[in-house]
């Protein structure tokens, strides 16, 4: 009897358990309001408005017979709506022509992508750092394969995405159901035309579509997803529309639905609150795509229309006139790079124009990129790195930028004085076809450069490339994606990654990683008293800093035989007893030297420190009281800092992520202080070029005019 009693009362305590949860859901997001300006708020209370009749109407065009749903495109049924869109351009090569003529001029192309092909169809891919997932048949779209955990099939609105109390990363759905790691399948087919390949990506696509009701589940959780779906998938359209595979009615119908509901869900649930972002671009990016693919007849002119003026009026709100993107990343400045760059050649697919400014701001931010760009084709681990990417085509490592600039170039016209790296060849073979696809990578002597405007200097020189940060806190003051980075640098000398950053490992599947890798200790700048030079905000804020590190460039000069970099931040300006670090950073062209000076002005006694975060693989070794040798394969570099008797120096060992999801230990080399305020100055250079007297080059270099 009270067994019965208990299962009877079952459902009415799993409905209240999971009414409870939503209630916590969104008491969170109120809580999480009150970090946001009103406009902000406001902004998301009306969608919320707009959200609600989702709850209870039926999915966008499902009560839609074929020829209704034709119709609506000015198609008179779903045969003549295929065809029609089938033979409408797409930004990219999707002919087997020009697959085959790839496959006979790059023939190291098609085994990368044969090989790549091979591990999919039997169930490997690679995503988020995750080398050799195993996807699972039939896929759970809706977990984190890796902590075993999955979201409930519940209205996206009362999802907990974040999740912070369990162990477990929203992005592994979500990068799994972008199906960007079916691409090397479409490649393949284009090269071999195999019917496999077209198989298997029609039973992942009609799986994903019946398991992923429109605005049920995690997948649904935000509108960038299904903007990402949408331009992924209708480049697999467009590859694979005429094979043999994809002709059953059944499955086009519902494929051509899935397309129109995930344009409808882009469209209703802009994410335009005010504060930009790249959620905001792949959004309207997005509905650019789905205008063109929808041949912009009907509802799709629309989208279009409306996708191409938000990019407009974002492009100048966005990135500065110094073409770099204002969230404080390289990462996430390729990302909307190539978004916007996606947009304008999907436009002009379509026989429309690009306005001038837009191109103009496109290289600008080519520009930028070829700067941070090191002569061995890697970015910088500058700011958050989630991988994002809009089309990847390429093979190359997930921190190779080298591509962007002459893809850009390729787009618009112009030489933007890049080629890029053998590994990266790809982005450009499978954009703009094989004549695209030759060169080596000679680039122009590099050049130091200021993007003064965002904070972010370059010396280069050769072999030699610093990148310095002396920039305000990303997101326009937010935090966002940016770091507590503000005077760190990454060096490259004599051809050898030396000295990095630490990128940023996860988002919401640890809150304590996330932190640790966005603080100001894991990063090259100076910490005073183990504080943050911005705040964290706390709670469950993961992006989001208080702009405390204001950035002072107090000198910047450009000499043949030197570079020189002065600058300064008031993020220490809170404490009790106010202190302001002053860095200068000097190259030594000449001789692939590099020189730093820690100054720091103010009073009373602190505990200072700096620490540097040398490069995977590097080795660290003691050789004498100050002095320390790297070594990095065959080439060995020397380390010395100044003065000894107010410094101590100690070896330990710091996390480096330079793909999200993986982290790896490398070695770090910590100075510390504690007591009066007192400058440190340390240097390094090949062994093959030390200086006589190495000191007094250090101490010599800081006080003769450059």
């Amino acid at each position: 009897m009270i067994a019965r009693k208990v299962a009877e009362q079952k459902p009415a305590l799993q409905s209240f358990h999971s009414m409870g949860k939503i209630l916590g859901i969104w008491l969170q997001r109120a809580l999480r309001a009150a970090h946001r300006p009103p406009g902000e708020i406001m902004r998301r209370l009306l969608q919320e408005g707009r959200a609600w009749p989702d709850r209870y109407r039926a999915p966008p065009a499902a009560r839609l017979a074929g020829a209704e749903f034709a119709g609506l495109f000015g198609a008179p049924d779903l045969g003549g709506l295929w065809q029609r869109l089938a033979e409408s351009g797409f930004p990219a090569i999707t002919t087997a022509s020009h697959g085959q003529e790839i496959s006979s001029r790059f023939p190291d192309e098609t085994q990368r992508i044969e090989a790549a092909a091979k591990r999919i169809l039997s169930g490997e891919i690679n995503i988020l750092g995750l080398e050799a997932a195993l996807l699972p048949s039939p896929p759970n779209w809706s977990a984190d394969f890796t902590a075993g955990h999955s979201w409930p099939e519940s209205y996206f609105r009362d999802l907990d995405l974040n999740d912070l109390d369990r162990a477990s990363d929203v992005k592994v759905p979500w990068e799994l159901s972008r199906l960007q790691w079916l691409i090397p399948v479409g490649q393949q087919y284009l090269i071999s035309g195999e019917n496999e390949c077209a198989e298997f990506a029609r039973l992942i696509l009609a799986d994903w579509i019946d398991r992923n009701a429109y605005g049920r589940g995690v997948n649904w959780g935000v509108a960038m997803e299904a903007a990402m779906r949408l331009i992924t998938w209708s480049w697999l359209f467009h590859v694979f529309a005429e094979a043999d595979a994809w002709k059953d009615e059944g499955f086009r119908k519902r494929f051509l639905k899935s397309m129109y509901q995930h344009a409808v869900f882009c469209d209703r649930y802009l994410e335009d609150y005010g504060a930009g972002g790249n959620h905001l671009i792949a959004d309207a990016a997005a509905l650019v795509f789905a205008g063109s693919f929808f041949a912009n007849k009907g509802p799709a002119a629309i989208w279009a229309e409306r996708g191409w003026r938000v990019l407009g009026d974002e492009f100048p709100r966005q990135v500065g006139e110094d073409g770099v993107d204002f969230e404080g990343s390289s990462a996430y400045h390729r990302f909307v790079a190539e978004l916007f760059l996606w947009a304008a050649r999907c436009r002009l697919a379509d026989g429309a124009e690009v306005p001038d400014s837009y191109q103009t701001g496109l290289k600008k931010m080519a520009k930028f990129t070829a700067a941070y760009t090191r002569p061995d084709g890697r970015a910088p681990l500058w700011g958050d790195n989630d991988n994002g990417r809009v089309l990847p085509f390429g093979g190359q490592h997930i921190n190779d930028h080298s591509y962007l600039p002459a893809l850009i170039a390729a787009s618009l016209g112009g030489d933007l004085g890049s080629v890029p790296s053998q590994d990266a060849r790809g982005e450009i073979i499978w954009a703009e076809g094989a004549g695209q696809g030759q060169g080596s990578r000679q680039n122009r002597e590099p050049a130091s450069q200021a993007f003064a405007e965002s904070g972010v200097y370059v010396m280069a020189s050769g072999d030699d490339h610093i990148f310095i940060d002396c920039a305000t806190v990303g997101a326009a003051g937010r935090g966002g994606h940016g770091h507590n980075d503000c005077l760190s640098f990454e060096a490259y000398l004599d051809g050898v990654p030396l000295i990095t950053d630490s990128g940023s490992y996860v988002y919401t599947a640890s809150a304590q990683w996330r932190d640790r890798f966005r603080a100001s200790a894991a990063h090259n700048a100076p910490l005073v008293d183990g504080r943050e030079a911005n705040r964290f905000v706390g709670g469950r804020e993961l992006f989001l800093l208080h702009d405390d590190a204001v950035p002072d460039m107090r000198d910047w000069s450009i000499a043949p035989g030197f570079d020189r970099l002065r600058g300064a931040h008031s993020g220490y300006q809170r404490l009790a007893r106010p202190v302001t670090p002053v860095r200068t950073i000097v190259l030594d062209k000449s001789a692939h030297r590099l020189a730093v000076r820690d100054q720091f002005e103010g009073g009373g006694e602190h505990d200072l420190s700096v620490t540097l975060h040398f490069a995977p693989g590097i080795e660290l070794s003691e050789t004498g009281r100050g002095q320390w040798k790297l070594t990095a394969g065959s080439k060995q570099f020397g380390l010395i800092f100044a003065p000894k008797s107010d410094w101590t120096a100690a070896a330990d060992r710091s996390w480096i992520s330079e793909s999200y999801g993986a982290k790896e230990e490398r070695a770090c080399l910590s100075f510390q202080r504690r007591g009066e305020l007192a400058p440190l100055k340390f240097g390094i250079y090949p062994a093959a070029s030390a200086p006589a007297a190495a000191i007094d080059w250090l101490d010599r270099i800081f006080r003769e005019p450059l």
